[in-house]
This record gives C-alpha cells, sequence and structure tokens, in this order.
C-alpha cells in the first residue's frame, strides 16, 4: 500500500469527516479514492447512527441543549455518515443561530437536523427552508417583522452572511434599498403560536404565513421589479454571481485551505481562484446544487495537491472528534461524553451557541494561548493511553514495521501513524534526539513490549503537542 495512496485517503476523511482510524483508513484505500468520494456523498447508501439506543441511554437528548450538544459530538465520532455530519457543521458556521436566544434544544437540534438532510442538496431549497425554520425566524426577529413596522435584521443577515456576501471583486453584491425590499418580502412570515409550556414540556414551534401581515406591494430586488415574496427574493439571490462566489470561497475556506476572514472578501481575491471557479461552474451547472460543487472539489486536482494538505487550522471540533475516532474511545454510549462536548467550547466553539450571528471566526483565530493549552492537553491526553483500542492499535501497527526500529524509523512510524504530519525538520530532529535517549526498539519480549508501548505512548503525546497537529 503506497504511502502517497494513504497520505491522500488520510487527507480527504480529514476534510470530508473527522479522520479515521489508522485500519478504517487502509480499509478506505483499498476501497479506492473515487469509490469513497461516491460513497462519501451519497449518505443514504450509509447505515445512519444508532439514535434510538442514544435516546435510551440519556432521555434528555430529547430536549436541553447541552445533551444536544453530546448527541451532535456522539455523530461527528460515530456516524457512518461522516461527510453528511461534516456539511452539517459547515452550514452551521455560516447559517448561524444560537440557543443563548433561541433558549430551546429542540430547536437548535431541529435547524442541524435541515443543515443534515438538505445541505448537499439545492442551495435554492436550502435557503427557503432555512427562512421557514421556526429558530432562524425568531433568532433574527423575523417575528417582529410586520408590514406596517418592518424589522431588516433577517433580510440584511440573508444578503450580508447567508447568501451573498457583502461583495466581490471589489464591487458590492447588493444595497441598502435592496435590504429594505427583502426585508419588506418576509413581512408575515413568522412562528404560530405554540401551546404553553405544561404540563409536559414544549410543544414545537411552527411556520405560519399570515397573508394579513405580508407586504404584497411592487418591489424592486436586485434590479428586478415585482410583488416579491421571500420565495422569489431566494429565487433572485441563487442566481446572482455573488452567490455562486460566496459559497465557492466559503466551501474552499472549510474543506480545502484556509482562506481570509470573510468581511475581507469584497477587496481580498480568493486564494486560488481557478479552483473558485471551477466550483462555481458546478453551482450553476448543477442547478445550484451543493452536492455536485463538493463532487467537483473532492475530485479535482486543486484539493489532492500536496499544497493544500495541513493548510487549515482544525476547529474545535475536529480536533475533539478526529482525536477520538483515531484512538477508538467514545465509539459506543457511556459515561463522559458531557465532558467531551464541553472540550469544544473550552477551545473556543460552543457548538449550537456560536458567539453571534456571523459565525467564528476561524483559521489562526482559532489560536490563542489558552485554546492551545486545551487544545495539546485534549489530544495528548488521550493518545497516550496506551489502553485505548486506537492507540493499541497504533501500536501494533509500529510494531509490525520491524522486530527492531531505530529512534529514526521509530519517530518517522509514529509520525506516519498519528496522522501522515508534515512536520519540519527541527520538529523531526527534535523527536528524534527524544527517542535516542532510549536507543533502538524492540518487541520480541514481554519487557520489550511493555518498554516498547510506554514509549510509543509518550512519543504520541509528543507529536500531539506540536504546532504542526494543529493543522488538519
Amino acid at each position: 500500500m503506497a504511502d502517497r495512496d494513504i497520505a491522500l485517503m488520510a487527507h480527504l476523511l480529514r476534510r470530508a469527516g473527522f479522520g479515521a482510524s489508522r485500519d478504517d483508513l487502509e480499509a478506505y484505500v483499498a476501497k479506492g479514492y473515487e469509490a469513497t468520494v461516491e460513497e462519501l456523498l451519497n449518505p443514504e447508501t450509509q447505515p445512519g447512527v444508532e439514535e434510538d439506543l442514544m435516546l435510551r441511554y440519556n432521555q434528555s437528548f430529547r430536549e436541553s441543549n447541552q445533551a444536544r450538544d453530546q448527541q451532535w459530538v456522539y455523530r461527528m465520532i460515530n456516524d457512518p455518515r461522516q461527510l453528511q455530519e461534516k456539511v452539517a457543521l459547515f452550514w452551521h458556521t455560516i447559517l448561524c443561530a444560537g440557543n443563548t436566544k433561541i433558549d430551546s434544544g429542540a430547536e437548535m437540534h431541529r435547524m442541524i437536523n435541515l443543515f443534515r438532510e438538505k445541505g448537499m442538496g439545492s442551495f435554492r431549497d436550502l435557503l427557503l427552508d432555512l427562512s421557514k425554520n421556526p429558530g432562524m425566524i425568531y433568532y433574527l426577529d423575523n417575528s417582529e417583522s410586520h408590514k406596517t413596522a418592518v424589522n431588516e435584521n433577517y433580510g440584511r443577515e440573508l444578503l450580508e452572511l447567508f447568501s451573498l456576501g457583502v461583495g466581490m471583486d471589489e464591487q458590492f453584491n447588493y444595497s441598502e434599498d435592496d435590504v429594505k425590499a427583502c426585508a419588506l418580502a418576509f413581512t408575515g412570515w413568522n412562528i404560530a403560536p405554540a401551546y404553553p409550556p405544561f404540563p409536559y414540556g414544549r410543544s414545537p414551534w411552527q411556520f405560519r404565513f399570515d397573508p394579513a401581515d405580508h407586504d404584497d406591494s411592487e418591489k424592486t430586488f436586485l434590479g428586478e421589479t415585482g410583488r416579491w415574496n421571500g420565495e422569489d427574493i431566494i429565487d433572485i439571490i441563487c442566481k446572482q454571481p455573488g452567490a455562486a462566489r460566496f459559497i465557492a470561497r466559503h466551501m474552499y475556506d472549510f474543506f480545502v485551505a484556509d482562506e481570509p476572514p470573510v468581511p475581507a472578501w469584497r477587496l481580498t481575491p480568493p486564494r486560488d481562484m481557478e479552483a473558485i471557479r471551477v466550483l462555481e461552474k458546478a453551482y450553476f451547472d448543477s442547478g445550484y446544487n451543493i452536492r455536485a460543487m463538493l463532487q467537483a472539489l473532492f475530485t479535482s486536482d486543486f484539493f489532492k495537491s500536496e499544497d493544500v494538505r495541513f493548510a487549515k487550522v482544525r476547529n474545535p471540533a475536529e480536533m475533539v472528534a478526529g482525536t477520538l475516532r483515531l484512538v477508538g474511545d467514545h465509539r459506543d454510549i457511556k459515561p463522559g461524553l458531557w465532558d467531551i462536548a464541553q472540550e469544544c467550547t473550552y477551545m473556543g466553539m460552543n457548538l449550537m451557541d456560536p458567539p453571534t450571528v456571523e459565525g467564528w471566526h476561524t483559521g489562526h483565530e482559532w489560536i490563542d494561548s489558552g485554546t492551545l493549552v486545551e487544545r495539546i492537553n485534549f489530544a495528548s491526553e488521550y493518545l497516550g493511553q496506551t489502553d485505548l483500542p486506537g492507540v493499541q492499535s497504533l501500536v501494533n501497527h509500529l510494531m509490525a514495521r520491524g522486530e527492531s526500529l531505530s529512534p529514526a524509523e521509530f519517530v518517522e512510524g509514529s509520525i506516519d501513524l498519528v496522522g501522515t504530519l508534515n512536520l519540519t525538520d527541527d520538529t523531526r530532529q527534535a523527536l528524534v534526539a527524544h527517542a535516542q535517549r532510549g536507543g533502538d526498539l524492540r518487541h520480541g519480549t514481554e519487557a520489550e513490549r511493555a518498554e516498547f508501548t510506554g514509549r510509543a505512548g509518550e512519543m504520541f503525546q509528543m507529536i500531539a503537542s506540536t504546532s504542526e497537529f494543529q493543522f488538519g
């Protein structure tokens, strides 16, 4: 099995999922790259996670937001439909709403489910369903928008943060008049009154269109005039070049390599304009289909290029879920998942509760003196537990490389197994210098195996403590 095949597959599974154990990685390589991409893009062909088992173990998964966090992290670690979960996270970082205001775990769960179910389909359908989502209506105040007293919040964020962005190629994508027309078109899109929360908890919110509260007047939006409603607005948005650019840049930033912060996009060109054009073409050729864009991305030369491997700082969810998938922990329901879910928060990503509607600042902004300590401590703690099944497997793979390993061979093997990492020469030399203190490694006797295992766990921890481990 060629090292380059392993490295490419590891890259794919880090970006299109949350990483993989070494055994799973080798199984996917045997299946082939193109076949793996097809499997990822068609989650309905894979069995889903056993949700009834989660609910049987913890009934609170049905209601509280804290339990919903646990449920989502469990899915990231265990759901065979890895790209579906990754796409749900992708949209959650763009189409942002938070539980601090919504205050309903059930509604946040419904929104994440929307991203799972519609996230790889039509962008038009996704925006339409999002605009009818009661949690989003409440979060961005469209429930307070009436034809006689318009609230522009949803109309503004729909254009600025959800679909077009402020501008591209040094031009603006919309005007203040477009914001006002958009907001008018969504008047009457509201929430049906919910029943009181007693005695059995909250009833689900429902979307309600109130024609008496809808502004049905003629409006001009992005150069088109008519008696537009919200659905018409979304149709007009989706055919704009700005929509294709907006989704393409977000997709490149999330799945390929870190881009500049979103507010800079009007004036700052993409890192790889040719890649963006490929994705824009897929957007229009497919009728705004996200799956088609992802297929174009994952099968492209720019995605497979070694230049973009480890060109992204892993977000906290990727760090937590990826580490646990590698070491083989929490692969079934057991106590401790609450603490695991909280690790994302400690690293700066409170799932289902972004700091603002703008979402999280990504890339190098994930790293500061506090979050870096959390990331290193978390990963090194788990990779040093040689009794975990995934770590045991790494040790066994390392032993299989020879009856005796020199310090240099030991270090290179460890780097490869922990993640085919791209370490600098200085980092490699430091690891080898440490390994040389213990001399060659053997595993012929019980005592040698115990020493080998202990040193391997220590080396895995040191690798997890490197700056390079923060990239995925």
